[in-house]
């Protein structure tokens, strides 16, 4: 059984979501989704994110599907 399992997410439901990184890096251990980053077609579905650490205020853009790997993001700030 792999150390990480996968959960299930509503794209359109991150906004304002808490996050933690299950491997943290530079004190940067809490996380808020800040934006949801819209495609360029507006039929398009959700495919980036952008997080925001709220220990250094660094923010950064990734694909929203990262979340669920609870290898990496626990869900919540832990």
């Amino acid at each position: 059984m792999p150390d990480s399992t996968v959960r299930r997410l509503n794209p359109n439901k991150l906004l304002l979501s808490k996050w933690t990184a299950a491997k943290p890096q530079n004190k940067e251990k809490h996380f808020l989704v800040t934006q949801l980053i819209k495609p360029e077609l507006p039929d398009s579905p959700i495919e980036h994110i952008e997080l925001e650490a709220i220990y250094s205020h660094r923010s950064f853009i990734l694909p929203w599907r990262d979340l669920a790997d609870t290898g990496q993001w626990l869900q919540g700030w832990q």
